[in-house]
């Protein structure tokens, strides 16, 4: 696998559409923060590392819906493994005029683009959602 945040991204969506409840993605430190962010922006309810089916750590992520219908409408990857995209703190893009959040890996950890904004850091914007 290339690009494990795209593969994460895509499994949340995917479940999403199937209305599922809970979906396991495959562990690793970034995914983890992501998924922080996602939980402190009220995005998913929350995460827990689990072990799979087939032995390894994984993530089992609990989904979030209101009314049913998903809390994330869109979710994309900005910054991939054949194109990186990396930003200053003040050319961070605002999502969907505020109402959205954009994930930023910064050299002080992975973080919501305010929170980047607010500290005047930049770094690889990983993702939009939405």
């Amino acid at each position: 696998m290339n690009d494990p945040i795209a593969d994460m991204l895509t499994r949340i969506r995917n479940s999403q559409l199937r209305g599922k409840a809970t979906v396991e993605t495959p562990a690793s430190k970034l995914r983890a923060w992501v998924l922080d962010v996602l939980v402190d922006e009220g995005y998913i309810r929350g995460y827990e590392k689990t072990t799979g089916k087939d032995g390894h750590p994984a993530l089992n992520i609990e989904l979030k819906y209101y009314e049913g219908t998903p809390v994330i409408r869109e979710l994309k990857r900005v910054s991939k493994p054949g194109r990186r995209v990396y930003m200053g703190a003040d050319d961070i893009p605002v999502v969907r005029q505020g109402l959205g959040v954009s994930i930023v890996s910064t050299p002080r950890g992975v973080m919501s683009d305010a929170n980047a904004r607010s500290q005047n850091v930049g770094g690889e914007v990983l993702c939009t959602v939405f």
